[in-house]
């Protein structure tokens, strides 16, 4: 039967021992230190204002008003009201399909509620990353790896079958009145040519969402 060869061990020093706690203690918060430094940070939500009800699904579509700022402070993007020539089809503010946004916004509007006012932090990675954005011109609107703020006010939200089917009934009125015409038409105007709609007070039809990319 073959003998394990057995090492003894030698005892430490009591200053040695201390050292060595000492080591251990100081390696263990250094890791831990190194993780939360390497953990991806999340998307900040703070409450202003509290709304009321149920909070949107990531499908939705939102209708906002928002300010985006850089880290500077500087607004890069401020939502418009969208005038709608025919009112109670559509709630006011800006449309916003959720599936469609920066994650971080998406996952930001998912904690709101209607009424409410919030502050959105959007780290980089969940924002434009490293890449940033430029406009058609290409000027920098969001420089690489920059961190987000967006004041935002729910309005309202509604499924995205609800949304196109509310679009669709605007459409179809709109069409109604081209075709009708005259001070009787639905927004028509006689000296429009046929099927055209010259919208009342000035106002335009609500174009199509135009998502944050």
């Amino acid at each position: 039967m073959t003998e394990v060869t057995r090492v003894p061990l030698q005892p430490i020093a009591e200053g040695s021992l201390t050292k060595l706690w000492i080591g251990i203690v100081l390696a263990v918060l250094a890791a831990a230190a190194l993780a939360w430094y390497a953990a991806p940070r999340g998307v900040d939500v703070e409450t202003m204002t509290a709304g009321s009800g149920p909070t949107p699904a990531a499908t939705d579509v939102v209708f906002v008003r928002y300010t985006g700022t850089l880290e500077d402070g500087s607004v890069f993007d401020q939502s418009q009201d969208i005038p709608l020539p025919i009112e109670g089809i559509f709630p006011e503010g800006n449309p916003l399909p959720l599936d469609r946004m920066v994650p971080g916004f998406a996952e930001g509007a998912q904690q709101m509620q209607k009424g409410g006012t919030y502050r959105i932090t959007i780290p980089a990675s969940q924002g434009y990353g490293a890449e940033g954005r430029t406009d058609p011109q290409g000027n920098v609107v969001i420089p690489p790896n920059e961190d987000l703020t967006f004041e935002v006010e729910l309005v309202d939200f509604m499924s995205m079958e609800d949304f196109e089917r509310r679009l669709a009934t605007l459409q179809q009125a709109l069409q109604m009145g081209g075709q009708m015409g005259g001070p009787g038409g639905m927004g028509g105007d006689p000296s429009a040519p046929q099927g055209q709609v010259v919208p009342q007070d000035g106002a335009q039809p609500a174009p199509a969402p135009a998502p944050i990319q």
